[in-house]
């Protein structure tokens, strides 16, 4: 197995995509005071819930060649020391409006684990309600760690900015994509009108972070709409091309997908 398949299994690409755009939303947002314990608590809370995750899919399936059911002993105490470690920091170092935000997120969570295992089609279509409260919640949660320290903003004014309504969209998209992939992998059905109900939003969500980049006058906030169209078009890239891939694979280029667009925000800000 590469070495690659173990930061997929391991659970750590996600913490990083969201400790990634956690950089790029504060540097968009102009965050004077953002400390560090921002980004650990991210990365805690991100990767303890999604290995809570991996690993009850896990034993339910008792697949004996999953490396989660190996490496089970050490990753349930370590899912469980992360959580209480990132809920020890949000108590010392976080201002109280930071709890508000995360009972949205809780309830978020709630509504996709529901509507993830309640929800059954017989006809084996996505559930796009579910992957729309998997990509709204991933996207608050990255978000919300910038915007409570923009302390004159308040939470409604996080849902209807820009920036996140864009980074969910693309959420979203991605995660009903990567079920898309998974089935059509997994059957051998990869038709083109399938393909297309991914290709489609992509193309749209490309176009108008175009559109927003050309419309926005800041130097600083531009750069964020060019990150959003990379990933769509790199996600539209993988779209086309995922039959040439492995699962596994494709789970790692998905992720990709999202960090590709950091060294784009990067190099532009090197460049001005």
């Amino acid at each position: 197995m590469p070495w690659w398949h173990n930061l997929h299994h391991l659970g750590l690409d996600t913490p990083l995509i969201a400790v990634l755009w956690l950089f790029l939303f504060a540097k968009t947002w102009r965050v004077n005071y953002h400390p560090w314990e921002a980004y650990a608590v991210l990365f805690l809370m991100v990767w303890s819930t999604g290995m809570a995750a991996k690993l009850l899919r896990s034993s339910i399936h008792a697949d004996p060649k999953d490396p989660l059911q190996i490496w089970r002993k050490w990753l349930v105490p370590a899912a469980a020391g992360a959580g209480l470690i990132s809920a020890f920091l949000v108590i010392l170092n976080f201002p109280l409006s930071i709890y508000l935000r995360l009972l949205v997120v809780a309830i978020l969570i709630i509504a996709y684990f529901a509507l993830a295992i309640f929800s059954s089609d017989p006809k084996g279509d996505i559930s796009y309600p579910k992957h729309l409260f998997a990509g709204v919640a991933f996207a608050f949660g990255i978000t919300m760690m910038a915007h409570v320290y923009l302390t004159s903003l308040t939470l409604q004014d996080l849902f209807r900015a820009r920036e996140f309504l864009a980074f969910a969209v693309m959420c979203t998209i991605a995660s009903a994509a990567l079920e898309h992939w998974t089935r059509a992998k997994q059957s051998g059905n990869t038709a083109i009108q399938e393909i297309w109900q991914i290709s489609l939003p992509l193309t749209l969500l490309g176009a108008s972070a175009l559109v927003f980049a050309v419309q926005e006058d800041s130097q600083i906030t531009r750069p964020y709409y060019y990150c959003i169209l990379t990933g769509a078009a790199l996600l539209q890239v993988l779209n086309r091309t995922f039959h040439r891939f492995e699962l596994c694979d494709i789970k790692i280029l998905t992720s990709a997908c999202f960090l590709v667009p950091g060294l784009i925000f990067q190099a532009y800000s090197i460049s001005r």
